[in-house]
């Protein structure tokens, strides 16, 4: 249990990006009309969509990018992303003036490419698996020196991810469950680690696409199970398509938190909708899967008073946001 990322870290990290990650804050969804089983709940949402990347990358990346020495910030990092966590690496370098390289699947959403391409950052790409994105970025930092900035498996990130967990005890402190979208598992891993340790009472909950749901089964299995790529590139969640959660995020799902859930390509969709009419937030499919929890699958999800989901991004593609909404 030593190697989990602790309060104090992440309170490390939440000095370390004041001033560059904004404190997003709980937009209180309108009321649903259907009662929580156990009496009425509301809704909060933590709106990670208005982070100047678009998302709750930047919180980790420029927490990790931070922490590295002036000589090693010479030298320049490299990543591996499908988009929202390369984007954030990219404007953290910028801001060091520092070179990033960025290893993305050639299947990554063009608006999150493009994002990429303005902030200076030089891309690479690769097959859409995440072996392929792992051992590209590996033999770049061999190579060339590049620091890694690794998207999930790294405490630094999930110091900076744990960042969202206690601005929502900090701002919600009556939180009775936290819904957290699950990828690689850095987010839910700092978000678990922050509200376990400020309201130990509080559930925590991750959710996932059924069609990407190896967390679930990860925490079923007491180990970390992989899907194939061909299997998580069906969901529409292309942020959530991580074939398996990472070692270290795993560990922090076992001591922290209490359940997974899933939803379907349906409900994410008509929650993207229900974020953008009546919530006016811009939600992507990963962004929208907590939140499609709350909507659809209350009766899955542990009684509450006080819900809060955490609407991770709001990275969509144009395109995809117009067939939605219509």
């Amino acid at each position: 249990m030593s190697d989990l990322v602790s309060l104090p870290e992440i309170e490390a990290a939440a000095e370390r990006i004041a001033g560059v990650a904004l404190r997003t804050p709980l937009v209180r969804f309108p009321r649903d009309p259907a009662p929580a089983a156990a009496g009425e709940s509301s809704l909060l949402v933590k709106a990670e969509s208005l982070q100047p990347i678009g998302a709750f990358k930047v919180r980790g990346a420029y927490a990790a990018i931070s922490s590295l020495t002036p000589g090693e910030r010479r030298r320049g990092v490299v990543t591996h992303s499908s988009g929202n966590h390369a984007q954030a690496v990219a404007y953290a370098a910028r801001a060091f003036g520092v070179k990033a390289v960025l290893v993305m699947p050639h299947t990554a959403p063009v608006v999150k490419v493009d994002a990429c391409i303005a902030l200076g950052a030089e891309i690479v790409y690769v097959e859409p698996t995440s072996q392929a994105r792992a051992e590209t970025a590996g033999k770049l930092a061999d190579a060339h020196g590049f620091a890694m900035i690794p998207p999930y498996d790294d405490a630094r990130i999930i110091a900076g991810q744990g960042t969202v967990g206690m601005e929502i005890v900090q701002d919600g402190p009556d939180v009775d469950v936290v819904l957290v979208p699950v990828g690689g598992g850095g987010l839910i891993s700092g978000v678990s680690a922050a509200v376990k340790a400020l309201r130990p009472e509080a559930v925590v909950i991750g959710v996932e696409p059924e069609l990407a749901a190896d967390a679930r089964d990860s925490m079923a299995a007491g180990r970390p199970v992989a899907w194939e790529a061909e299997e998580t590139g069906r969901t529409i969640a292309d942020a959530l398509r991580v074939q398996q959660v990472g070692d270290l995020p795993f560990a922090h799902i076992r001591a922290h938190v209490d359940g997974m859930v899933t939803v379907t390509e349906d409900e994410i969709r008509a929650s993207m909708r229900r974020l953008a009419r009546e919530a006016r937030l811009i939600a992507e499919p990963a962004g929208a899967v907590a939140t499609a929890a709350y909507l659809y699958r209350r009766a899955e999800l542990p009684a509450g008073r006080t819900h809060v989901s955490i609407l991770s991004g709001g990275n969509v593609d144009p395109a995809l946001l117009l067939d939605v909404l219509k």
